[in-house]
This record gives structure tokens, sequence and C-alpha cells, in this order.
């Protein structure tokens, strides 16, 4: 190849190569049932990368509680057995440290062990270099003759917000059916009209009730959305802040006097990587406790 050629080819790679912006915002685009999404709140746009990872690292959840089950023994337990039983006895604890009800806390115990690790696995999808996975797909794109620069692949499901906000819904609709089952349907209803402001009289009780009324939907909905956003903003902050670590990678290999920023690439994303496992581990055990206190807190009254 001539030297006007190498000279058009490297030109022609400038041209085309991402700015950091641009970078940030293709790692930040899902792959959707429609090419642009104009609004976060529009239900016809479904995130497939999303639905498919969430999905499949929850079935692995579920295939390792339940060989953890079937492998268990009496005797000395091998490391995995172990570990399983340690992650089982500190949900169990807190479980029945928060919620008295024998007959309920059989049911709730397995759901928080269940939201415990399947948060977990998808925090920890963080961990993967960060253009793997989306660069594996952008080849699957180009092999089916598409642009691979519209191969779009998030693959932490716990940064989606849809994910999140879904899963607290969830847990809403778990707390909804104990505070029927719990206090009885009309014993519920008379909680949301009398309480937290208790008054003695008819008249009282009349007065106050569009105000305790307004005061539990509040309540419902302020910790629903607070329990989904927290989870949220923790692993999409997280998700940012490697991409911004990939980027200083990326100025010093594209400069000549960049090793200083290279090398500081290496460190800082490794620092960030081992800091995270404390972060992913750490927001699976708040979003699990507070399932759990959410769901103890509808067995009580005001």
């Amino acid at each position: 190849m001539s030297a006007d050629a190498h000279a058009a080819t490297a030109e022609n790679a400038a041209h085309h190569a991402p700015t950091a912006g641009e970078y940030i915002n293709h790692h930040l685009r899902h792959l959707q049932n429609h090419a642009d999404a104009q609004s976060i709140a529009d239900f016809s746009y479904v995130n497939f990368d999303s639905l498919f990872w969430s999905v499949t690292l929850g079935l692995l959840a579920i295939f390792m509680l339940w060989r953890a089950a079937s492998k268990a023994t009496s005797g000395v337990p091998g490391r995995f057995q172990a570990a399983i039983e340690m992650i089982v006895e500190l949900v169990d604890t807190q479980a029945k440290g928060i919620i008295h009800n024998a007959t309920s806390r059989k049911a709730v115990a397995p759901v928080a062990l269940t939201v415990f690790v399947w948060i977990f696995f998808m925090n920890a999808m963080d961990l993967l270099p960060l253009d793997l996975l989306p660069t594996i797909w952008g080849k699957v794109y180009e092999a089916k003759g598409l642009d691979p620069h519209h191969a779009y692949l998030r693959i932490v499901p716990s940064a989606d917000l849809s994910v999140t906000l879904g899963m607290s819904l969830s847990v809403l609709l778990i707390c909804l059916y104990y505070n029927v089952k719990i206090k009885g349907l009309f014993g519920w209803i008379k909680e949301l009209f009398t309480a937290p402001f208790h008054a003695h009289s008819p008249v009282g009780i009349i007065l106050l009730a569009p105000a305790n009324f307004g005061l539990n939907l509040i309540e419902f909905g302020a910790k629903t959305i607070s329990h989904g956003m927290r989870l949220w903003g923790n692993m999409y902050a997280g998700e940012l802040v490697f991409m911004l670590i990939a980027l200083m990678g990326a100025a010093g290999f594209a400069s000549l006097g960049g090793i200083g920023l290279w090398i500081g690439h290496i460190i800082a994303g490794t620092a960030w990587a081992i800091f995270h496992i404390l972060i992913i581990t750490l927001q699976a055990f708040i979003f699990m406790m507070l399932t759990l206190v959410y769901i103890g807190q509808a067995h009580e009254g005001h």
C-alpha cells in the first residue's frame, strides 16, 4: 500500500473514531424494539438487553441455590456449600429480626434470599471488561451485514431504571398482599383513612381521612420509588466511572506521550473494580434489607 493510501486510511479511521461523548452515549444506549427512545416514561419501549440479562442471571441464581440445596450434605461442607449456607444464615437471621410472624417468614425469607443473590449477579456484570460483550455483539451485527455502530448492548440490568423500579414495584405488591392478609381488607382500608393522625370522634375521623389517605399514598410511593432508584443510581454511577476510566486508557493509547494515562488507567481500573466488589455486594444487601423492612411494616399497624 502506498504512503498516500496509508495516510488516507489513517485519516479515515481518525474521522470515524468516536469522541468521548459519542463513546459514552453509545454505551448508555439499550438494545430496544424502537430505534430512538424519546421518553423514559414511554411503556411501548422494551429494553431487550436488560430483559435478557436479568432473566438469564435470575435463572442462574435459582439454579445455583437449587444445586446447593440438592448437593447439601450433613457432613463437613465444601466451600460452595459453606458459602451458600453463610448467605442463607445471614438472610434468615435478618428475616427473624424483622418479620416476627413465623408463617410469613417461610415465604418472605426465600424471596429475600433470591433477591439478594439475583441483584448481586446483576451488579457483578459491571466487573466484566466494559467493551468485551458489546464488541462481540458488534461483530455479530457486522457478520449479518448490519452497521456495528448501531449494535447497542448494556449488560448491567441493575443500571436500567425500568428493571430496578420493576423489582421495587414487585416488593410493593408483596407488601399490599401482606397488609390485606394480616389486617384483613377492611382493617387495612380503615388504617389507610385513620392513621397516622388518629382521631377519637366521628367528626375528627372524617376531617382527617383525606390527609391520612394522602399521606399513606405518599408513603407507599416514596418507599417504592426510592427503593428502586437507590440501586439504579449507584449502579449507573459505577458504570459511568468505568467508562471514564476506559476513556483515560484510550487517550493514553492515542498519544505517544500518553503512557502515564495508560498506566493510570490500569491502576484506576483495578482500584475501582476492587472497590466496586464492595459496592455491588452492599447494594444487593441494602435492597434485600429494605425488602424485609417494608414487608415487616406491612405486618404492623400505625
